[in-house]
Parts: C-alpha cells; sequence; structure tokens
C-alpha cells in the first residue's frame, strides 16, 4: 500500500487558520511548469486561481477502483454516513464519501460509460461526468489548485484544466468545453442500501494508506469558507450564511437552486425549470461529512435530490404528509430516490435530473 506521507499542505494551513503562504498565481509568477497545458487559452483569468497547498497529484485519484458487495461494505461505512449513487442502464454503483473526501476524483465506468466521479470537500460539490470529449476517453487527477475554494480537475490526455463545480474546461486544449453531468442521487449509506441492495460499492482497499470514515475538515462547515477570494457571496431573503447548503438544479441549461432551509420546512417543492415540472425531494438522515472527526457522528444535514415530475405520462403534483411523499393525481406514495413505494404508481421511477449540493457561497459564486 502507498503509505500516507504528509497530508496536502492545504490541511495544514486550514488547521493553522491562515493562508498568508498561499499566494496567486499570476502570468509572472506561477508554478504552473509541471504542467503542459497552453494556458494562452484560458477561459478565466489566470489570477483568480490560487494554490490549495498541494502540488499535481499531491491529492491522489483513484484511477483503478475496486468494488465489493454491501455486506461487506457495512463493515465500514457507519449509516447515516453520505454515499453518492450512480445508476445506469441496469448497473448501480455506491461511492462513500469517506474515500471521496480523501481523493476526490475516482476514474470510473459504469456499464461501459467511462465517468468521472468527484467530490470537493471545499464547496460540499459531489458531482459525476461522462468522461469523454470529441469520442475521446479521458481521466483526471487533481491540480493542486483551487478557484473560488474549488477543485480543478486535469485531464491527463491534454492536461485541459477544468473547474470542477462547473465541469468547464478553462485552460488549454479544451477551454471553453464541458463535460456532460451525470445525475446521481446524494443519500445516506443506510437508505442506499435499503434502495439498492444488489449495488456494488468502491472499496476502501484503494492502494492509498487513508484513515477512511475520518474527516480531515473537522468543523469546516460551520466555520468559513477556506481560501475563497471571489464577490461578497449575496444576502437571500432566507438570510443564507456562506456554508449553508443548497441544492443546485441543472435542466436543460437552465439553473436553479434550492435552499436546505426551505427544504427542511416543506419537504417536497414543485416547480417548473426550462418548461418541464420538477419535483425536489427532501429528507433527513444523512450526516455531514464536514462535521466533527468522525463522518458517521456528524450532524444530520438531510440530503435533496431532483426529479422530473412524470411518471406514466403522467404529469404528477407532489405533496408531504406525515413523513410520507405523495402525488396527487394517484395518491401513490414516494420515497426521496424519486421511487414509488405503494399505490397506482408502486415501482415506477421519477427520471432523476441533475443536482449539486453545495454551499451556498460555491453556488453564487459559480451560478450567479
Amino acid at each position: 500500500m502507498k503509505k500516507l506521507l504528509i497530508f496536502p499542505l492545504m490541511l495544514l494551513f486550514f488547521s493553522c487558520g491562515s493562508d498568508a503562504e498561499l499566494t496567486k498565481e499570476t502570468p509572472e509568477n506561477r508554478p504552473f511548469r509541471e504542467f503542459i497545458t497552453d494556458f494562452s487559452n484560458s477561459t478565466v483569468p489566470i489570477d483568480e486561481i490560487l494554490s490549495g497547498g498541494p502540488s499535481k497529484d499531491g491529492i491522489p485519484a483513484i484511477d483503478n477502483p475496486q468494488f465489493i458487495k454491501i455486506k461487506e461494505a457495512d463493515k465500514t461505512t457507519g449509516d447515516p454516513e453520505p454515499v453518492i449513487v450512480v445508476r445506469y442502464l441496469e448497473e448501480t454503483k455506491i461511492y462513500p464519501v469517506q474515500i471521496l473526501t480523501w481523493h476526490e476524483i475516482v476514474n470510473d465506468n459504469i456499464a461501459g460509460m467511462p465517468i468521472a466521479v468527484t467530490f470537493c470537500p471545499l464547496c460540499n460539490t459531489g458531482i459525476v461526468f461522462e468522461s469523454r470529449i470529441d469520442n475521446i476517453n479521458l481521466d483526471f487527477g487533481t491540480t493542486g489548485r483551487l478557484r473560488y475554494s474549488n477543485l480543478i480537475m486535469y485531464d491527463r490526455q491534454t492536461e485541459t484544466w477544468w473547474q470542477q463545480a462547473t465541469g468547464e474546461g478553462i485552460a488549454g486544449k479544451y477551454a471553453g468545453r464541458s463535460l456532460k453531468f451525470i445525475p446521481s442521487l446524494f443519500m445516506s449509506w443506510n437508505d442506499a442500501i435499503e434502495r439498492y441492495p444488489e449495488a456494488m460499492v468502491l472499496s476502501v482497499n484503494t492502494g492509498w494508506d487513508r484513515p477512511y470514515g475520518t474527516n480531515p475538515y473537522s468543523g469546516y462547515d460551520t466555520g468559513s469558507p477556506f481560501l475563497f477570494r471571489g464577490e461578497t457571496t449575496p444576502q437571500t431573503l432566507e438570510n443564507l450564511n456562506p456554508l449553508d447548503r443548497v441544492l443546485l438544479v441543472e435542466h436543460q441549461n437552465k439553473v436553479r437552486y434550492y435552499s436546505y432551509k426551505s427544504l427542511n420546512k416543506e419537504h417536497v417543492i414543485n416547480d417548473s425549470l426550462n418548461n418541464s415540472k420538477i419535483v425536489v425531494f427532501w429528507s433527513e438522515g444523512t450526516a455531514s461529512a464536514l462535521d466533527v472527526s468522525r463522518i458517521e457522528d456528524g450532524r444530520d444535514v438531510g440530503t435533496a435530490n431532483a426529479f422530473l415530475s412524470k411518471a406514466e405520462n403522467l404529469e404528477l403534483d407532489f405533496y408531504f404528509d406525515e413523513g410520507d411523499f405523495k402525488d396527487k393525481q394517484t395518491n401513490s406514495v414516494w420515497d426521496y430516490t424519486g421511487y414509488a413505494l405503494s399505490g397506482p404508481m408502486e415501482g415506477k421511477r421519477l427520471e432523476l435530473i441533475a443536482g449539486t449540493q453545495h454551499f451556498w457561497f460555491s453556488a453564487a459564486a459559480f451560478f450567479p
């Protein structure tokens, strides 16, 4: 196993509460020499890019992921821990955030489609991309740089730099291009294994020696954004704090966010986005991965996911009734994964659309 040497300097500076030595990387002074990227082809100002501490691949991506059955994974994963669930065709995979926190990128495939499963702890953004451009399969590593506190990835084929929060190429050959979002569910381990008992789970046997299950960013999501150099986070009618959670929903190039503060009160929001009816479900039971030192002991922050409000060619309106999600048209009972548990729609699924959990400062910075 590859041993844990020195954990990325980003965490050292974070724990010390100082970023005095983390400087802006400008055209006149930038340690980019380890990259072959053409930085003259850039869509963002270079001086917005900051060193997070680690060098290129200092936070190692997982390139050869191993998968195990739920029974084995249950030994190392606590019930409320957050996981990312990816379903494509007939295959379902579960990626525990306790592993993603230490690696940030998993290069994988599902049912023959190449994907990158990514998580930026500083922005709380877990996003899955199809890792293919112009029929070229890409795999990704970490640059060690941040923009608006967010992970900047690079692909190993062209060394184009990619912004994780948006999936946009920001420097190099594919600057201006975008990776395709793959809708995924963000949910608790306990709920994931109940809903998808046949899923395969990313194993902690990654080839790296890391204390999986622990949170190296203890206390982060009740503190302040690390190394954020953007506009002041705007105020809202809900008086959101920069590290309050929101669900950012994207459908056919239109974007809208829903705050957990509102969702916690309503549990369900019916809406329309780009002429499509959508629904957002929120449920308690998912722990914060960025709260206390043991992830499974993190406070309950809940989770939210978004769907098209249609099943069997019938448009539906949903309401929350004594712990259940129900639709007004058939009175069927649904869960927050968009699955009908009982009633005339039993066994049907709503179509999942791309939704990403962000801290409010991150959503406001990248989708103003």
